[in-house]
């Protein structure tokens, strides 16, 4: 059976598909980062998560979760790791003990420095400018933003 390629006109296309595009550059992202990231031992969600601590350390879970758009079934794993392997630590809260707390430990805090170079190797490796970056991320978050609030 001969392969029929698909016209620019097909609604269905995968090529013509904006979710596929930021589907596939967000694998490629993740793909960019595993390099760097597996030197520092951690996954890329988990490196999300550091990013959070290391702007606001001591904060509740629940925080944590709204940053990331994470529910706490899939945040609650990851924390679980980064305690394992001693990078945070996660305590009651003395003011509601339903809530959890997390903080840097001494070697969660001395990652950051060894993370500092990250973002400007992937600026590099995205061929992209850091304007251009810049744009496109405002832009991917004015994206969220409505998709969140959808209208139609």
């Amino acid at each position: 059976m001969p392969k029929s390629t698909p016209s620019s006109t097909d609604s269905l296309a995968l090529e013509n598909q904006f979710c596929f595009a930021l589907y596939s550059a967000s694998l490629a992202m993740t793909k960019a980062y595993k390099p760097f990231l597996d030197k520092l031992g951690l996954t890329y969600p988990q490196y999300l998560v550091m990013l959070v601590l290391w702007q606001q350390d001591d904060i509740l879970v629940k925080t944590i979760g709204e940053q990331l758009f994470l529910d706490s079934g899939t945040l609650t794993p990851l924390l679980k790791r980064l305690e394992a392997s001693a990078l945070i630590q996660r305590v009651r809260d003395e003011a509601d003990e339903r809530q959890v707390r997390i903080t840097l430990t001494r070697e969660g805090r001395a990652l950051k420095k060894k993370a500092q170079g990250i973002p400007e190797q992937i600026v590099c490796a995205s061929g992209q400018s850091a304007s251009e970056l810049s744009s496109l991320r405002n832009r991917l978050a004015s994206l969220r933003k409505d998709l969140a609030n959808m209208q139609c």
